[in-house]
């Protein structure tokens, strides 16, 4: 009986060990970003704990490090950008996406804390925090330029999105970030050699065509996160935006 119970013991293990070898091969997707990607998935969620449903799991590796209420600047302030590039092997994707928390004036007030400086130019801004520290601020461009840069450093292939739509409709249209964030990732993309994913674009397309008293029904709190459903819906477009584009290498992991 011992011996039969060490022979199943044994076995188990070299079950899970090749398991662990199988995923450490599959290429992973890293996805960074905000609470529109990560949220609690209770009353909110983010499209990132749906997109996992659109591919192929037995193939490619999802893993959603996004983190609710960071900006590009505190995704990397606090070392959350560290940890994904420490983990980026030769053949993974990186798709990235920010935009909702980035509009405070930078400074060292609890609400300039995350702050970006407008656009995808040069300037900076020279912060000295109470304790001594220095910080030196960017553009919301400069920052995707950096997770860009360093995603290929390792091999690995660069995805940006447009940040979701928020609830804020004007004249009947919902109000869209192609004049200031969303632009900005699709330039600083198409300066890098990146894939841009217009996210924004696609879902605003489809609120549109709903209207603002079906659309709110995604919106359970405020005009930003988005419940269940709503998650899907952007969800949904990326997978859209990755099929639209024939040159997107994840398009052989999604399902047909």
């Amino acid at each position: 009986m011992v011996k039969a119970l060490k022979s199943l013991f044994i076995l188990l293990m070299i079950a899970f060990a090749g398991l662990a070898f199988v995923n450490q091969q599959k290429p992973t997707l890293y996805l960074i970003g905000d609470s529109t990607t990560h949220n609690s998935d209770k009353e909110t969620w983010g499209w990132g704990s749906i997109i996992p449903n659109y591919f192929n799991l037995s193939k490619i590796n999802i893993e959603n490090h996004a983190m609710a209420g960071r900006s590009t600047r505190t995704f990397i302030k606090e070392g959350r950008w560290n940890k994904v590039d420490s983990l980026l092997k030769p053949g993974d994707y990186v798709m990235m996406v920010f935009g909702h928390n980035e509009g405070s004036q930078p400074d060292t007030t609890k609400k300039g804390y995350r702050g970006v400086l407008k656009g995808t130019g040069e300037e900076t801004v020279e912060l000295t925090w109470p304790n001594g520290i220095k910080e030196t601020v960017h553009t919301y461009g400069w920052y995707f330029r950096k997770f860009i840069r360093e995603t290929k450093a390792k091999g690995a292939t660069p995805m940006v999105l447009s940040m979701i739509p928020r609830n804020e409709f004007r004249d009947g249209k919902v109000i869209r970030a192609d004049n200031d964030y969303g632009k900005w990732a699709r330039e600083v993309a198409q300066q890098e050699g990146a894939i841009f994913i217009d996210m924004n674009r696609l879902t605003a397309d489809k609120y549109d065509q709903w209207g603002a008293d079906s659309v709110k029904k995604f919106f359970p709190g405020d005009h930003t996160h988005t419940n269940k459903a709503g998650a899907t819906v952007n969800a949904e477009s990326v997978a859209e935006g990755i099929r639209a584009n024939p040159k997107n290498p994840l398009n052989k992991y999604l399902k047909n």
